[in-house]
């Protein structure tokens, strides 16, 4: 009987689907970057599932992984699916873990990729809330193992409106155009809106993040819905113009950083 195999397309660049003597005898470990996902299960308002940040990362890695140069190599791990979304507290349909635990989950793992014999990581997130924990554990990794450590970026301007840009943080346009794009059928855009923290807000709520100051907050002050963001300007046209671009963009961020491993050791300065 024929089934759907339980790996991913990119299943050769995919760690678990390899055999301990497989893995032994990968002969580019030394400079084949391992790239790590990291996403969340929060809340996405009404509209969109909770699953929007883990599943953003297979779709990238779907996306990407065929546009890599034919030169480049590199290899998946599994991917870190709950994430830092203490954030969302207050809403049903979040799970999330602390901070000294994603510390630790990516340390531990960098650690045991360290004694397969690689010397590269790039982490692949998805979800805002892991970025400050995932730069400050790189500088770690970096410090104890001597691995090259990096964190993945698009380098694509979405070229939204100013409002979306600095106050649209989440279920937001895009977001909701990326699943327009890949999973529609777990969209209701009947239950899309459009909803924006007031900038103005008292001392101690939100400012935008690219504000001269930028306060603690949690989403049920600033959200009734979970919504930060105009939803319904989310398309499937939109989504896929820009699925396209950034896939191109971390693909190119692949290449440059498995090309700078061949020629730079990852013990060097």
């Amino acid at each position: 009987m024929n089934s759907t195999p339980p790996f991913p397309s990119y299943r050769d660049r995919y760690l678990p689907a390899m055999s301990l003597a497989q893995i032994e005898a990968l002969t580019d470990k030394a400079w084949a970057p391992v790239i790590i996902a990291t996403g969340a299960i929060e809340q996405h308002g009404l509209h969109l599932p909770v699953a929007v940040d883990a599943l953003m990362g297979q779709v990238w890695l779907e996306r990407l992984l065929p546009l890599l140069d034919t030169t480049t190599s590199c290899y998946v791990a599994p991917p870190i699916t709950i994430g830092k979304s203490n954030e969302h507290t207050g809403f049903p349909g979040t799970l999330f873990i602390s901070k000294d635990t994603l510390r630790a989950l990516l340390l531990t793992i960098a650690r045991q990729l360290h004694t397969w014999g690689f010397r590269h990581i790039a982490i692949l997130n998805t979800h805002g809330g892991n970025t400050d924990v995932i730069l400050y554990t790189l500088h770690e990794i970096r410090a104890e193992l001597g691995l090259g450590a990096a964190m993945l970026r698009s380098g694509i301007d979405l070229n939204l409106p100013l409002r979306e840009q600095t106050l649209g943080m989440h279920a937001n346009t895009a977001e909701t155009a990326w699943l327009q794009a890949v999973a529609p059928q777990y969209v209701s855009m009947d239950d899309a809106v459009c909803e924006y923290p007031d900038p103005a807000a008292s001392a101690g709520q939100l400012r935008p993040e690219a504000a001269p100051a930028t306060f603690a907050w949690v989403t049920a002050d600033v959200s009734r819905s979970g919504v930060m963001g105009d939803a319904p300007a989310g398309t499937a046209d939109r989504g896929e113009v820009w699925l396209a671009a950034m896939a191109a963009g971390y693909a190119r961020a692949i290449d440059h950083m498995a090309a700078q491993a061949r020629t730079t050791p990852a013990g060097s300065a």
